[in-house]
Formats: C-alpha cells, sequence, structure tokens
C-alpha cells in the first residue's frame, strides 16, 4: 500500500504546490482522491503510469478539485485505458460532470460511470471498504475512509508438527475453523493470527463538524486539510475550512496513530510554521508535500 500526494495546495497553486490530488495505491487499485487542474501531468513527474486509476473520489465540485478531470479522462483514453472509470461524488455529481465536459468537443471515449454516494458504506470487496460522511463546507462536501479488512494469516511454522503444508483443507483456518488433519483437531486459534488492516482517512475542505471525528477515528493515517495557521481561526470559520491546531486536536481526540497536513493557504511559504502549531499537540504529524510517499 503506497499513498502519493500529487496536490497539496488550495484555491491558488504555488510554483510548488499543485491543486489538490492524493493517489491511494493498493494491490490492483488506484484510487485518486480528487482530481485538481493540473493532476494529469503531476503523475508524469511522479512516473505513475496515469492507467493505475481505477477509481476517483471527489470531495466537491470547487473547482481546485475536480479541474483536472477532463485532462485525466483525455489522458486515460490516450493510453489506452480499458478499464471502467469509477467516478464518485456527492450529491449532483452527475449533473456537475456532464456540464463540465458540455463545455469541451470532445467525446469521452472510455467507460466510466458516475455513483453519487448516498450511504456511509459505498464500496466493498473481500480486501476493503470505502465510506464516506459529509462534512461543512460551503457546498456538498464529503470525507472518506479506506479501510482495509483484518486478515488471517497461517502460521505455517506450527503446522510443521501436523506435517500439513499446502492443501486445500487451510482455506478453512483462513475462514476461522477449526479443522481436522489426521485425526488430530487443529485449532484456528494457535494455527493463525490476525494481521489488523489500516485505516486511511481523507479530510477535505471543511470547518468543524461532529462527522469528522467520527470518520477519522481510529485511523492509521488521518490526511486532512489545514488551509490556515490558529491567528486566522476565524477567517477558517467563515469560509468553512480547518487550521493547524484544530486539525491536531481532532487527531489527539479520536486515536488517530498520525497526522498529514495538506491543503495549504498560498500565503505560507515556510510550512515549518504549520507543523510548529500542530506539533505542540500532537507529535506524530508530518506535512505534505507534492511528490511525498508513504508507504504502509
Amino acid at each position: 500500500m503506497e499513498l502519493i500526494f500529487l496536490g497539496t495546495g488550495s484555491m491558488i497553486p504555488t510554483q510548488d504546490r499543485n491543486h489538490s490530488a492524493t493517489l491511494l495505491c493498493y494491490k490492483n487499485e488506484g484510487i485518486l482522491v480528487d482530481c485538481g487542474e493540473g493532476t494529469q501531468k503531476q503523475f508524469r513527474i511522479a512516473k505513475i503510469p496515469i492507467t493505475k486509476v481505477t477509481k476517483v473520489l471527489i470531495s466537491h465540485w470547487h473547482g481546485d478539485h475536480v479541474l483536472g478531470l477532463p485532462g485525466l479522462i483525455q489522458s486515460l483514453e490516450k493510453h489506452h485505458y480499458h478499464n471502467v472509470l469509477e467516478i464518485y461524488g456527492p450529491k449532483g455529481s452527475k449533473k456537475y460532470f456532464d456540464n463540465m465536459f458540455k463545455g469541451f468537443n470532445y467525446k469521452i471515449g472510455i467507460d466510466y460511470k458516475i455513483k453519487e454516494i448516498s450511504k456511509r458504506v459505498f464500496f466493498e470487496n473481500e480486501d476493503f471498504k470505502l465510506e464516506s460522511l459529509k462534512l461543512n463546507h460551503i457546498i456538498p462536501c464529503l470525507g472518506y475512509s479506506f479501510i482495509e479488512k483484518d486478515k488471517r494469516k497461517i502460521n505455517m511454522n506450527y503446522l510443521k508438527k501436523f506435517k500439513l503444508k499446502s492443501h486445500p483443507i487451510l482455506k478453512k483456518l483462513q475462514q476461522g475453523k477449526d479443522i481436522i488433519w489426521e485425526k488430530k483437531k487443529i485449532k484456528v486459534s494457535q494455527a493463525t493470527k490476525i494481521k489488523n488492516g489500516k485505516k486511511i482517512t481523507f479530510i477535505t475542505d471543511t470547518g468543524l463538524c461532529s462527522n469528522i471525528q467520527k470518520l477519522v477515528k481510529n485511523s492509521d493515517l488521518m490526511i486532512t486539510e489545514a488551509t490556515y495557521k490558529d491567528e486566522l481561526e476565524e477567517k477558517a470559520k467563515l469560509y468553512k475550512h480547518l487550521t493547524t491546531k484544530q486539525a491536531a486536536l481532532i487527531a489527539k481526540k479520536t486515536n488517530v496513530k498520525k497526522l498529514i497536513l495538506t491543503h495549504f493557504s498560498q500565503r505560507y511559504k515556510d510550512l515549518n510554521e504549520l507543523k510548529k502549531e500542530s506539533f505542540e499537540i500532537f507529535k506524530n504529524v508530518e506535512i505534505a508535500k507534492d511528490f511525498l510517499r508513504i508507504s504502509l
């Protein structure tokens, strides 16, 4: 599992910070959270095949989070994309998507599906699930959690004393069931152990609200906007954004293991100022930069 930050700026990009986009790579999935202007170029700079994208999670339909969609889709077509691109977003996403592409003399040449999210768990397979809750922004906005499912790992060293190696019966152990092998009972509690899955939560543009804590609780990584320093708390409240201090307090209250700040105002040249404010409250904090990679 790897996380790549492709854009860490807010409404106005800078020389060093592109508009919002974060890619989560997990097995055969490439989950892109938001797709700000220039995201397709960020893929090239990061040397990541753009065809890696399988899902796009749109937090909200402000330009700095979605204006990269036309370029992304056109690049996918030119790279002979053969998957069905799944695009998720808040209510109204189908209308906004269609309106966006009406402005171009371009017929979309890949298969895609637009899905408007109406429930907390909106995708699930045997490996992970995706959750979403409404945030508190000027327009409808969603936060997202990627939750990897726990896996039961077989202790092959323990099974050696039963002279059991590779066999279809091992599937029952992985399913959490005791087995009988050559008239001997093998208990799943001794022959296996649970590997806990990872939880990664993305909090995009929002003011303070209870859903943030509900979504981020027990996250291994909380990736959150921190547009302003604490001295601009009133401005943050007006435009429905978070400060560095607010982000740190939420992480501290919700048993988050690591906090990553992103979506910074263009006014800040030295991001260490923002990190320092959060660090005073929550020690395991990191500042996101364009092309930062984190492996889990």
